[in-house]
């Protein structure tokens, strides 16, 4: 061997050998390093000297105000007795969830700021089953108000007397009931009324919702017992409530959009938050078919007040840190930060504080409505809670639903177990007595079974969906209209003996159709509606993948007053469980 390739050969070595030691340095240091968890706030540690640490986990509703507070706070510069400056970070969250990282220790915050009381009774008494301790020594006192109620299409709002006369539920339980609907109030062209909330079982707002609707049916604003919620002129009440309510759904602000993209014909009124309504008018007034009225139901509402909780008793949080957070909720109550909440859409706790645009008449809300005018209502217990939601299982219009599942070749291998396991799941959450059927295609469409009474039929649908396999091609478009022939016979037989329910279609798909018949023109034409209607059926397609016909299946939502989702095998039991709170 030459001199040059020695050399050479000796130099590739030693390059080897320095790479082969940086690796390895590397490697040990990661081992030496533990991974650090990503943080929601600064480390207090790398903040600048004679500087203090206040995080606040807010809910996320007055986000946009807390943020221009901590910003007029930065400005004054403020500082703790012991002259460090305070840094102020404030992070929107939602209040279940949060509740549960704080409780899991996965959040650490010095300052909580839930939607309402319940969320800190809540919190207080699991932390208190599982240390015997208390991380809160005060009373969390409220920052401001976001109040419920119900968004109605302002011509139909002014047609029950609004903002003059005084609404109230047992007004929504008589027009309800009225077999002339909104004929007996000069409107027939507007036909029954039709009314959409947020389902109790999946929902904060709709647990209210429906709990506000108990207390003015009971003539009561506390003290509420489970013995009154199933008293039997309150079922009755929420019977007729429940036959005329066309739409549920996981999230109120979903309805507000879907009341923009259908128009009237889609639903009359949705019970959601006074800052939800006039956001909706300010933000999609060029889409409205007329623009929103907030109503607040005269028995009573909810004043959602945002307490705010210093965690001064967590080993997390020092004394300075309490103090600081002191500070700040001081400066939150001065009177100038709080008329700067209306900005923001949010109420003022000092009730003296004149309202002005856009919480006025023309933004869609009565200002001169307060607590003295509508009085807040009682946040329930967890007893009268669990006796709200199971009276509204008990007298909600029940569902007809049709799983319609794609089981081409497409969906060989994680595709096909994750969505036969989340369909068995969806199965089990529906109502004894709603009904259930099954479709699948690929190259044929083959139904499993027709719709039947879902606590006769549960465990064999759910054994058939388990045993499903994947192959051939995909007859999305005959699929389609196999399914609505079907729901189309289900409705006229409840149409002849009277019974009205909610009828629904789910359909799930990985990819277009390769059959070709029918065309989708066809499908169009011939097998859809020509527009949504409210008690007609609703078809929520599933596009599982990236290779799902998105565009179609948009349509097919569209037409029918549906929802499309979009999920993939790790998200799929998610979005079952929100077309759960559909039905």
């Amino acid at each position: 061997m030459n001199r040059t390739r020695i050399i050479f050969f000796a130099i590739v070595g030693i390059t080897l050998l320095i790479v082969l030691l940086a690796v390895a340095y590397n490697f040990v240091m990661e081992l030496a390093t533990p991974a650090q968890p990503a943080e929601m706030f600064s480390d207090p540690a790398r903040l600048p000297k004679n500087t203090v640490l206040l995080s606040i986990a807010s809910s996320s509703t007055k986000q946009a105000w807390m943020e221009q507070v901590v910003a007029n706070f930065h400005a004054e510069g403020k500082t703790t007795s012991a002259g460090s400056k305070i840094q102020v970070e404030v992070e929107p969250v939602l209040s279940g969830g949060s509740m549960n990282a704080i409780l899991g220790g996965t959040l650490k915050p010095v300052v909580w700021s839930p939607g309402s009381p319940s969320w800190v009774d809540q919190f207080n008494e699991t932390w208190r089953q599982q240390t015997n301790k208390t991380l809160i020594s005060e009373v969390c006192p409220p920052v401001i108000y976001t109040p419920l109620g119900i968004a109605m299409w302002r011509p139909m709002a002014e047609a029950l007397g609004w903002p003059d006369t005084p609404i109230g539920w047992q007004t929504i339980v008589d027009l309800a009931s009225d077999p002339e609907g909104w004929a007996s109030y000069g409107h027939p062209e507007w036909g029954k009324f039709r009314f959409g909330h947020a389902h109790p079982k999946y929902s904060n707002a709709g647990l209210l919702t429906v709990t506000s609707f108990v207390y003015g049916m009971a003539g009561k604003t506390d003290t509420l017992t489970a013995q009154e919620v199933y008293a039997p002129e309150v079922e009755a009440a929420l019977r007729t409530l429940g036959q005329n309510t066309s739409k549920y759904g996981t999230l109120t602000t979903d309805l507000l959009d879907m009341m923009a993209l259908q128009g009237p014909g889609y639903i009359h009124a949705v019970a959601t938050f006074e800052s939800d309504t006039v956001r909706q008018n300010m933000e999609r007034g060029d889409e409205l078919r007329f623009p929103l009225a907030f109503i607040f139901p005269a028995e009573g509402t909810f004043w959602g007040d945002h307490p705010y909780c210093i965690l001064d008793k967590a080993e997390w949080v020092s004394a300075e840190q309490a103090e600081a957070a002191a500070i700040f909720l001081e400066y939150l109550l001065t009177r100038e930060q709080q008329t700067l909440a209306i900005d923001s859409l949010l109420r003022p706790l000092d009730t003296s504080l004149p309202l002005r645009a856009p919480l006025n008449l023309e933004g869609g809300t009565d200002p001169t409505v307060n607590l003295d005018t509508v009085p807040a209502l009682a946040f329930p217990s967890a007893d009268v809670s669990a006796a709200i939601t199971d009276l509204f299982m008990i007298t909600k219009r029940k569902a007809t639903v049709l799983l319609v599942l794609d089981v081409s070749g497409s969906m060989q291998g994680e595709k096909i177990r994750a969505a036969t396991e989340s369909t068995v799941s969806f199965l089990k959450r529906l109502h004894p007595d709603d009904r259930v059927g099954v479709m699948t295609f690929n190259n044929t469409v083959l139904t499993l079974s027709m719709p039947a009474r879902v606590g006769d039929t549960v465990e064999q649908a759910a054994n058939q969906v388990n045993m499903l396999i994947a192959d051939g091609n995909t007859a999305l478009y005959d699929a389609v209209c196999q399914a609505t022939e079907i729901m189309k016979a289900e409705r006229a037989a409840d149409a002849e003996v009277g019974e009205q329910r909610l009828y629904g279609i789910v359909l799930l798909s990985d990819g277009e159709d390769t059959t070709g018949h029918p065309t989708e023109n066809q499908m169009f034409a011939t097998c859809l509606p020509a527009h949504a209607e409210a008690d007609s059926f609703k078809i929520f397609p599933i596009a599982f993948g990236d290779d799902a016909n998105h565009g179609v299946l948009k349509r097919i939502a569209d037409v029918t007053g549906g929802s499309l989702f979009t999920a993939d095998p790790g998200s799929i039991e998610q979005i079952y469980i929100k077309i759960s709170a559909e039905q």
